[in-house]
């Protein structure tokens, strides 16, 4: 009898249908059952001999949340036997309701020892106790986990004395994850927590990668990739880190009709072994950034969610770098303009911020010049050993694409029965902050923020936070300024103000949107697995 090894995870929702992620022990039909009589029934495929089914659920009513059960070949499985936790329920929104955006990456799930956790609680732990223990509270809407759900190159000592097991830990990448099996492994650490469990199979989850999914600075350069490129373990790590990810986080941000128009999708549905098909994907996505998309659009009533692949689809050439290749670029251009009159709010989800505090921005632009020869070879030599030991590779270090960002943004915001407000959400470091932009020109007239939260859990050393927050002084922007004079670097065409943070700790944002009015609130963890706000206000003027 096959038995449910992970999950059940909420994924896709509208008014009428959501999708729904397992992975069982063995092949087997997988049902949802809902309280209302919705549901639905869908195969298991199989992956490097792992078996998963996401079973579309049809007949969801807008404005309902019925509770839901889940079947293997008729044997109930979820929810599990004695669970503590409320039933799981599908939420569909109804016509003009809010829409609650809960946002946030970077979760190391390392299982804390002897109970005690070393960098505090985490605060997608602390979400989920504070709505199990009131069913009726106010709940996120969705949740958008903006990278590093997942981390292949920091395992806890848990995972590496399994990785022991199967490998010698002293030969090269070490206690890194290597293949598909192990990524698995990282999953269950980070999924079978009771938990976030419980939290995903009942909040819609939406989902992006970055780097630590893969490798710290994942496609920082030409000559980082071509280093890595050199070693015997990189090819393996890469193509199990996107076949994992194709499983366990892409699929469910597809909507069934999209699902249905996925050729890799129906190939590994139809065989009786999907590695290949899935493989192939992958190897596909690394030989051609063209011929791969992970990123993607949803719509919740009139909130537009564009989230952008700033990883995979980069380019990576000196002379013609950039955080998007021209098709991804289109993409994203036509997702945004199109019919902007039926969206009030624009989100635009990045694993990596398009603001960040002025130093760091100036820094990584003049380190961008430095790399592309601007100073001479010596000073891009540097620039290069630099860019990777600092990190170096935000939206900032690919001058063109941010200038080509902030132009987009302004030709939606300027749009006839354009956007209220514009959000940029992102992750990745480490610290929380809100930032508003502005033209010179004169601009849109509309809110244009970026909203960073980061992490959810993970450490924060205090060498970062007394760099971000000398990072948004004056004096470090008199210092960003002469880099970027050494640099010859052009002025970016937007500039921009610190309106809240820096905030340290492991935190959660959440945007608010009713109407053509946004309020956004932080909550960070506190003792015994809470949240307390630490910033709560409105975006949008009166």
């Amino acid at each position: 009898m096959a038995e449910l090894r992970l999950g059940p995870l909420l994924r896709y929702t509208d008014g009428s249908c959501a999708t729904v992620w397992v992975e069982t022990s063995g092949p087997c039909s997988a049902e949802v059952r809902c309280s209302d009589g919705a549901g639905g029934t869908a195969a298991t495929f199989q992956v490097a001999g792992h078996h998963y089914a996401l079973v579309t659920v049809d007949g969801l009513r807008p404005g309902t949340s019925p509770s839901y059960e889940v079947f293997l070949d008729g044997s109930p499985v979820w929810p599990l036997p004695d669970s503590r936790f409320p039933p799981s329920v599908i939420r569909t929104p109804a016509a003009g309701d809010a829409v609650r955006v809960t946002f946030g990456s970077c979760r190391w799930a390392a299982p804390p020892a002897d109970g005690k956790d070393p960098i505090g609680a985490d605060a997608l732990d602390a979400l989920a106790t504070r709505l199990s223990a009131d069913p009726g509270a106010e709940r996120p809407d969705v949740l958008l986990l903006l990278g590093d759900q997942v981390y292949a190159d920091e395992t806890s000592e848990e995972m590496q004395r399994w990785l022991a097991t199967r490998r010698d830990l002293d030969e090269d990448p070490g206690s890194q994850v290597t293949d598909y099996e192990e990524y698995c492994h990282l999953y269950y650490e980070s999924w079978l927590d009771p938990e976030i469990r419980w939290l995903l199979s009942t909040v819609p989850s939406f989902m992006i990668f970055d780097d630590h999914d893969i490798v710290d600075d994942w496609n920082t350069s030409a000559a980082w990739l071509a280093d890595m490129r050199t070693t015997d373990w990189w090819q393996k790590r890469l193509v199990s880190g996107l076949m994992s990810y194709w499983v366990h986080q892409h699929l469910g941000n597809l909507s069934p009709a999209e699902l249905a128009g996925d050729p890799t999708y129906a190939a590994v549905c139809a065989a009786p072994d999907g590695t290949e098909a899935v493989r192939a994907l992958a190897v596909q996505a690394d030989a051609d950034l063209a011929s791969v998309r992970f990123s993607y659009r949803r719509d919740f009533g009139r909130t537009r969610v564009v989230m952008v692949d700033s990883r995979a689809a980069r380019v990576l050439e000196e002379d013609r770098r950039a955080m998007l290749d021209p098709g991804e670029a289109d993409w994203l251009r036509e997702q945004v303009l199109a019919d902007t009159g039926a969206y009030d709010h624009l989100l635009i989800g990045t694993s990596l911020p398009w603001l960040l505090p002025h130093l760091v921005h100036d820094t990584e632009a003049w380190d961008a010049a430095l790399c592309a020869g601007r100073r001479g070879r010596r000073w891009a030599r540097f620039g290069e050993y630099l860019r990777r030991a600092a990190d170096l590779e935000h939206w900032a270090a690919f001058p063109r694409s941010f200038a080509d960002l902030a132009g987009l943004i302004a030709e939606a915001a300027a749009a006839p029965e354009g956007p209220a407000s514009v959000c940029v959400l992102s992750g990745d470091v480490h610290h929380g902050y809100v930032a508003r932009a502005s033209w010179p020109s004169g601009g849109p007239g509309i809110p244009v923020l970026q909203l960073t939260c980061s992490p959810v859990h993970n450490s924060v050393p205090l060498s970062m936070r007394l760099g971000f927050r000398f990072g948004w002084s004056a004096p470090a922007r008199l210092l960003g300024r002469a880099l970027a004079r050494h640099g010859r670097c052009s002025r970016p065409p937007v500039t921009w103000r610190k309106e809240g943070g820096p905030w340290f700790g492991n935190q959660l944002m959440t945007l608010t949107l009713r109407g053509r009015s946004a309020r956004l609130r932080l909550e960070q963890t506190g003792t015994g697995a809470t949240l307390r706000t630490v910033h709560d206000r409105d975006l949008t003027p009166a």
